[in-house]
């Protein structure tokens, strides 16, 4: 419950157009005001590592007050955010309406504007978010092959700690050897539509970089699943990064490119109806909330904004419609799910819970809810100096997800998943398999 603030939390537009948001003297008052404000309240401290970096640095002053703390170590406090945004949407009881207006998140990322812009941000971290540039490897045999075989060795793993910023120990994502983007992804076999639905019945898939160039199976699961009930689908013409994690490093031009390649794309699928699916929640959320308050005024980009949905919450939706097939003939035995933070603050309910316990009603299926973040936190988890924070931040849901000796672990976020496995794996708690929740529908439904 939101003690002093009884209204649903609305978000004021990034004025990030604006040359007074760059303006550092009067982010660094904001952020003063802000911390104290914090200092005060102290109920995000169990979050992720910026509330507790602020709190030891406010409790190490002579009188224990925010304005004993130096500007510079303001900074420190920016550093350890993630944009995971669960600090205003879950627990801060001032944000707008409130009169005290604060929007923790939004004020990191005009900090991480800021810094940005003033050339410090390093070359590792820029490479490492540059999410197209790496995946190029993607879909050439050989490459792929050596790649991912090298990329297991120490010394490649040095290699990436210099190059990228890279912890050693830090699980990182595999090269497909087939993009999704390539080949039968493209063919839309389906063709059946449903008059009169409520949801719309024809379906654009963004593929996100991670389902593209890592992961297509997560992509052709989703398609199966589409396939079996007869809903069309096109994969978009063509798409680049959502911007997310350019955005999580303040290089909001970055941000813009992006958005000025994708949304007149996506655009032209909103207009004609289409629910436009995005199965990685940080890419969803990119879409639904950060680009549309970062373009206001945009009538594509608000267009888009309505149009997109995360994949369970349409199949939910069609479900509600009396549209989705529950011809479920599969067991999936004990599963463990984790609802990550870019999912929760999509305001869009629990609803890959909401179709696992509909497929629990056919065929057996114990499951585990654990709604709390897992540190990993786009490329926070895998950097050399976030990295153990990073496990640390996530120990807690590695316990929970192990709690009842499950056999499958599954998550809505892909790498959080792997950076759950990876925590329970050193807790000596592995749970037999790790299947994306898209994947597990696939497999419930008998579908090969």
């Amino acid at each position: 419950m939101r003690e002093g603030n009884l209204e649903a939390p609305t978000r004021h537009p990034i004025d990030w157009k604006n040359p007074a948001f760059y303006d550092e003297a009067a982010a660094m008052q904001e952020m003063e005001r802000v911390f104290d404000i914090c200092h005060g309240c102290r109920r995000c401290v169990s979050l992720c590592q910026s509330f507790p970096t602020l709190f030891d640095l406010v409790d190490a002053t002579d009188d224990g007050e925010v304005h004993g703390v130096k500007k510079e170590a303001y900074w420190s406090v920016v550093d350890q955010c993630y944009l995971c945004d669960l600090c205003y949407m879950t627990k801060c009881p001032y944000t707008p309406p409130h009169a005290w207006n604060l929007d923790f998140p939004h004020l990191m990322l005009r900090a991480k504007a800021i810094k940005h812009q003033k050339g410090e941000v390093g070359a590792k971290e820029q490479l490492l978010a540059s999410t197209d540039t790496h995946g190029r490897f993607a879909g050439i045999p050989i490459v792929v092959d050596v790649v991912n075989k090298v990329n297991g060795t120490k010394a490649a793993r040095s290699a990436m700690q210099s190059m990228l910023g890279v912890h050693p120990d830090a699980w990182m994502p595999g090269f497909a050897e087939q993009r999704f983007r390539w080949g039968r992804a493209m063919s839309g076999e389906a063709s059946v539509v449903v008059n009169g639905q409520r949801t719309p019945g024809q379906v654009a898939i963004f593929a996100t970089c991670y389902v593209n160039y890592n992961e297509p199976g997560i992509g052709e699961d989703l398609l199966k699943v589409l396939e079996h009930n007869a809903i069309p689908y096109v994969i978009v013409d063509k798409e680049q990064c959502c911007g997310m994690p350019k955005l999580e490093l303040g290089d909001l031009p970055a941000v813009e490119k992006a958005w000025a390649a994708n949304i007149p794309v996506l655009a032209r699928y909103a207009k004609e109806g289409y629910a436009i699916l995005s199965a990685v929640p940080s890419c969803t959320l990119m879409f639904k909330q950060e680009l549309p308050l970062m373009f206001p005024d945009d009538a594509d980009t608000q267009a888009v904004k309505a149009a997109m949905m995360d994949p369970f919450e349409y199949l939910v939706a069609r479900h509600k419609d009396g549209l989705l097939k529950t011809d479920f003939q599969a067991a999936l035995g004990k599963v463990s799910y984790h609802i990550p933070c870019h999912g929760r603050v999509q305001n869009i309910g629990r609803k890959t819970e909401e179709l696992f316990k509909l497929i629990g009603q056919t065929v057996p299926l114990q499951l585990t809810t654990v709604e709390r973040c897992s540190g990993h936190a786009g490329t926070y988890g895998v950097k050399q100096p976030t990295h153990k924070l990073a496990m640390k931040i996530g120990k807690p849901v590695f316990k929970s997800m192990a709690k009842d000796e499950p056999d499958v672990i599954s998550s809505d976020c892909p790498m959080a998943g792997h950076h759950i496995a990876q925590g329970m794996r050193e807790a000596g708690t592995p749970a037999k398999a790790l299947q994306h929740p898209l994947s597990l529908v696939r497999i419930a439904y008998g579908l090969e």
